[in-house]
């Protein structure tokens, strides 16, 4: 639909210069001059006046629709007196005004459809069917009448329609759309898998673990749709600025035209009223604010549109201008500098090898759900063979013991191994420490422990360049734990063995009404913290719904990099926009004064109004053009 209207206001445009620039060479005068130039005067302005029309019909008229109209209707009429009073009358500022507006605004449109290509580009992830298998035959059904537990088939090719987690088959994902990340994700059974993504390889079965109104999807374009409106402050600015300044300026013209002749004609008894409703005229063209108007809250949207395509929701415009000033974060651990899930990070002192290690101690906690045990279950990576396994006996907070191919298998910690009388050989890394004895004979531990993201040293590297100061690490860990990934990360400080209130009350603490602070989390514990600072980001890959929702930011892909990029982009909207108020005003009231002086003509006035909004439009397009990540 934006096409077509661009494709008949490029016509209009280029109709109304040819029958412009043609009638520069025929000589006319009286009616058929007027009649001739108001041809491509109506072409180009009809829906100016119309809108100025409407406005005042509905008791808002102070907008630059009613400034262009009567600035240009006030031109036409000048050239009519000067038809009555036998000088041929010049229509042609009349229509360059028209014409050099309307051609701002058509570049106007341009930039606004770039930079909503990006959004609809993240928009296209919604899906239109999902594939359910009933009695043998696959139908296509829409997303919405999938329920939770149902299961779904996607094919090479297809969007994943519903989270959910793979129980057959296994394939590689494009979620770009979703991360901005173009390197593919392998998933296979009992991975989970979020909507939006696109299926590549193989054939797929999910099993469904949201409807579609609470997925990824759903969630993801409504944040999108939703961001447009709130605005930033600059916005709010712009906006109660030109409901006062276009009255005013309104109102300073009709004085202008109406003042000085009265003046002139007491002292001299020559009015010259033509000359002063020309000035008004000017005044009111070089007035117009569309500049503003129009270029700030397009840089906001390419902005925006520039994160989504680096997998970074930003909610709105005011967060993207808040998000600029940030001078402290404060980061949650688990799951956000860390991976949130226990690995198998060392094994020491193995008298047998590591393979039969791991092999004995997740047979001997195959029973137990704890995260400890699953991360031994996922080292061990082949099935259980449960056949093997006589008995297990669970010791309470100490581990467990098990009758494993007729031998005793002892896992814990070193309580369980000095109750037996065996002597467990210390260690100094940092976690979880699994002794392992094997007919109460001492073998060796396994050491497991939260791994930091391989992303998280360059995300705080780069949010050191680009000026981020204070950076503080949050976590409900052990202390020896928190300061093992402190030092590791160079964060400034840390605080430990918090409770979810205690971290409310820290980032309380924290906030001090000066420095912009931003916390980032991905827990559902996470969510009041979020909500609380001045800027909550979350993680949007494996974070909660509740954070998601809570949050100002969403990073799509889970890598803490994205925040400094997500701030890079804040800061060159916000220069953009201060450059763009600087440059507008600067020349609108320098050209303002020259206007009401009588130097400035109407070509002045259409620079200072057309002009100026083309530079500023064109200053906000190069958002689109810079490459983040």
């Amino acid at each position: 639909m934006m096409k077509k209207k661009q494709k008949i206001m490029l016509i209009r445009i280029i109709i109304s210069a040819l029958l412009l620039i043609c009638l520069q060479f025929i000589t006319m005068n009286g009616l058929i001059r007027f009649t001739a130039y108001m041809i491509p005067y109506v072409i180009i302005g009809y829906d100016i006046i119309k809108k100025a029309y409407k406005g005042i019909k509905n008791k808002k008229p102070f907008d630059e629709s009613l400034l262009m109209t009567i600035a240009t209707l006030g031109a036409v009429s000048l050239g009519l007196y000067q038809e009555s009073q036998g000088r041929i009358g010049d229509y042609t500022e009349a229509i360059a005004v028209m014409l050099f507006y309307q051609t701002g605004e058509f570049f106007q449109n341009i930039a606004l459809e770039k930079s909503r290509k990006n959004i609809s580009e993240l928009m296209d992830i919604r899906p239109d069917y999902a594939n359910i298998e009933k009695d043998g035959v696959i139908k296509k059904v829409d997303p919405d009448k999938v329920n939770i537990n149902d299961v779904i088939i996607v094919k090479p090719g297809e969007k994943v329609p519903l989270d959910g987690i793979v129980i057959n088959g296994h394939s590689s994902l494009n979620t770009v759309a979703l991360t901005g990340e173009s390197i593919p994700k392998s998933v296979e059974i009992n991975d989970e898998i979020i909507s939006g993504s696109i299926n590549i390889t193989g054939l797929i079965k999910i099993s469904v673990t949201r409807n579609f109104k609470e997925s990824t999807v759903s969630k993801i374009l409504e944040l999108v749709e939703n961001a447009s409106s709130k605005k930033s402050k600059s916005e709010d600015f712009i906006a109660k600025f030109a409901r006062i300044y276009t009255p005013f300026v309104v109102y300073s013209a009709i004085i202008l035209a109406t003042l000085p002749p009265i003046i002139n004609w007491i002292i001299s008894s020559n009015a010259m009223f033509s000359v002063w409703i020309y000035r008004a005229l000017t005044f009111l063209v070089i007035s117009c604010p569309c500049a503003l108007v129009v270029s700030i809250p397009l840089t906001f949207f390419a902005g925006i549109g520039g994160a989504s395509r680096a997998g970074i929701l930003i909610k709105g415009s005011n967060y993207l201008e808040t998000l600029s000033k940030v001078k402290t974060i404060v980061f949650d651990k688990t799951g956000t500098l860390t991976k949130g899930n226990f690995e198998v990070n060392a094994i020491h002192h193995n008298k047998i090898s590591e393979e039969k290690l791991i092999e004995y101690a997740a047979l001997a906690e195959s029973a137990s759900s704890h995260p400890i045990a699953l991360s031994l279950k996922k080292a061990y990576k082949k099935e259980i063979d449960i056949s093997r396994i006589k008995e297990i006996e669970e010791i309470s907070g100490n581990g467990v013991i098990a009758k494993i191919d007729n031998k005793e298998i002892i896992a814990g910690n070193e309580k369980l191994m000095e109750k037996y009388n065996i002597n467990p050989i210390k260690c100094h890394s940092i976690g979880t420490i699994i002794h392992i004895a094997i007919d109460k004979k001492y073998m060796g531990h396994i050491v497991i422990s939260d791994i930091i993201k391989p992303e998280s040293y360059q995300a705080i590297k780069n949010l050191r360049k680009i000026g981020i100061k204070n950076i503080i690490m949050l976590t409900g860990d052990l202390q020896k734990v928190a300061c093992s990934v402190a030092e590791k990360l160079k964060i400034d400080n840390f605080f430990s063995e918090l409770l979810p209130d205690d971290k409310l009350q820290k980032v309380e603490e924290l906030i001090d009404g000066k420095n912009i602070l931003a916390f980032v989390g991905d827990g559902i514990n996470d969510a009041p913290v979020i909500s609380q600072a001045d800027i909550g980001i979350a993680m949007g890959a494996m974070g909660s719904d509740a954070a998601i929702e809570a949050s100002d930011v969403v990073l799509m892909d889970d890598n803490p990099i994205k925040i400094s990029i997500a701030i890079k982009i804040s800061k060159i909207c916000l220069n953009i926009v201060k450059q763009n108020i600087y440059f507008a005003l600067g020349v609108k009231f320098m050209c303002l004064i020259l206007g009401a002086v009588g130097i400035a003509n109407m070509w002045l006035a259409v620079f200072a109004d057309v002009g100026v909004m083309i530079i500023c439009i064109l200053n906000a397009f190069r958002v689109l053009f810079i490459k983040f990540n």
